[in-house]
């Protein structure tokens, strides 16, 4: 169950990282608005790279190993998984913060990216207790 959870996460985050991408064709940000000035922002790319490019390819591998993990379980694609999930749940906080104080202007599909991570670590860290 908890990592169809994670899987879920995962995917909202391909969908909304494509979503990103696909901006100039899709026009679904608002010129001068949200994600559109996020996304334009300086910190709208990485090594010269859109952020959502870098979530394409991340999310799509993480769907994987996912899929992989739920139909044969094993100790080193937990800890791939567990270990992607607390660095993606860092650069979450870290993009939450320069969208709200840095740039401040919000993605909606961002920001729900950053929240979705969020939540896995707490739920990650929730099951580890019980």
């Amino acid at each position: 169950m908890k990592y169809k959870i994670f899987l879920f996460v995962f995917i909202l985050g391909l969908i909304s990282s494509i979503v990103l991408y696909s901006n100039s064709l899709t026009g679904i940000c608002d010129p001068g608005k949200g994600c559109d000035v996020v996304n334009s922002s300086i910190y709208g790319s990485t090594l010269g790279i859109k952020n959502s490019v870098h979530g394409i390819f991340i999310f799509s591998f993480m769907i994987l190993l996912t899929l992989f993990h739920i139909k044969k379980p094993n100790n080193h694609t937990r800890k791939i998984i567990h270990l992607a999930i607390l660095i993606g749940s860092a650069i979450a906080v870290y993009f939450i913060y320069l969208q709200i104080f840095v740039i401040k202007a919000l993605c909606s599909f961002c920001f729900l990216v950053d929240v979705s991570l969020l939540v896995s670590l707490i739920f990650m860290f929730y099951l580890w207790k019980h």
